[in-house]
């Protein structure tokens, strides 16, 4: 649960991280968005070092099933576009592949 809840953080940081600047440098946003997006994007890395494993690839690639979830959630949630089924269907098998990485990890 814990390692759960850490991914969810550093998905939300992430995005808002790099949103951050893609609002900066696509929309046309002031500079001082890059100010809270750093800050978010040191939050995610602190976030996934917090992850209990001994490898940090193997965390970093369970961790990218979680961050395309969210990144579904941030397109419908903030920018209003609805997800379509496609788009489901691959998260769907992406989180089918985080439980394979995870489960079959070497425990200790």
């Amino acid at each position: 649960m814990k390692t759960l809840a850490l991914y969810i953080i550093a998905a939300a940081a992430e995005i808002g991280g790099c949103f951050a600047f893609w609002a900066w440098w696509r929309l046309d946003k002031s500079a001082l968005w890059l100010l809270p997006g750093l800050g978010s994007l040191i939050l995610f890395a602190g976030a996934l070092a917090l992850v209990e494993q001994a490898a940090a690839g193997r965390t970093f690639a369970a961790y990218g099933g979680i961050y395309i979830l969210a990144s579904l959630a941030w397109l419908w949630g903030v920018e209003a576009v609805r997800p379509v089924l496609t788009d489901w269907a691959g998260a769907g098998l992406c989180l089918a592949g985080v439980a394979v990485i995870l489960l079959g990890a070497p425990k200790g």
